[in-house]
């Protein structure tokens, strides 16, 4: 299965500090909006600090792929905000 990081520009997708820090600035980004910047913050830095010391490199790129599909998400949401389109499909039952 490919990589969910190709979505992501290169130089994000494969360097885990570039990552962080763009995890880091959109989690402050939503806690500003919904003034809960502190918890959400944490949570992110919880998360990777969790995982620091991680050597084997196929979890190493599921944790990548975690953080990629988190960024994409939040990207396709303030887009959906920003334009009025829906641009993924739910299913209601």
């Amino acid at each position: 299965m490919p990589s969910l990081q190709t979505a992501l520009p290169p130089e994000l997708a494969n360097n885990a500090i570039r990552l962080y820090r763009e995890c880091l600035r959109r989690a402050k980004y939503i806690g500003q909006k919904k003034y809960n910047t502190e918890l959400l913050t944490g949570m992110v830095r919880e998360q990777f600090k969790k995982h620091m010391h991680e050597t084997d490199p196929e979890k190493i790129q599921n944790l990548k792929d975690d953080a990629a599909r988190g960024l994409i998400n939040h990207m396709l949401y303030e887009s959906e905000n920003l334009s009025g389109r829906k641009f993924s499909k739910s299913s209601s039952t």
